[in-house]
């Protein structure tokens, strides 16, 4: 028996603490496509501080059959992005590189696919929660923005 679409979409929050887990939605299909958006904030960078002025918003779609992750992502407010990735890590934590997104939205976009190995496009899905987006650049290269990528 084939999994119904979810959806699930959460209104912003209104203090820090609660921005990471309250902005993202997921959905997905039956087909082993999770498709994730989240929004970028140097408010909830770990441990900061990122930028305060930087916003943002990443849309992954991770196909699990193919072991691919494709991503648009969009900035503003900060300077010019040097690298962007999804880092292992929940809500008020710190964690590894597991994807680079190249490439990075050096001039305020980027978009493309890359490849993710082993299970990891499955486990990302399976687990949003445990995983986030985060936009780096020279003046903050801890990160400059993060976004959870959703609630579970």
């Amino acid at each position: 028996m084939a999994p119904a679409d979810v959806t699930t979409t959460t209104q912003p929050p209104s203090t820090p603490s609660t921005l990471a887990r309250d902005q993202a939605s997921s959905t997905t299909t039956p087909e082993g496509v999770a498709t994730f958006t989240t929004e970028l904030s140097g408010a909830v960078e770990v441990p900061g501080p990122g930028d305060p002025d930087g916003r943002g918003t990443a849309m992954l779609r991770i196909d699990q059959q193919k072991r691919e992750i494709c991503f648009e992502l969009s900035v503003t407010g900060i300077g010019a992005a040097t690298a962007a990735h999804i880092h292992r890590g929940r809500i008020g934590q710190s964690g590894d590189i597991v994807v680079p997104l190249t490439p990075a939205p050096t001039n305020g976009s980027s978009q493309g696919c890359v490849s993710a190995e082993g299970t990891l496009a499955a486990t990302i899905a399976g687990d949003p929660v445990g995983y986030y987006v985060n936009v780096h650049n020279a003046d903050y290269p801890g990160g400059a923005v993060r976004g959870q990528l959703g609630p579970r």
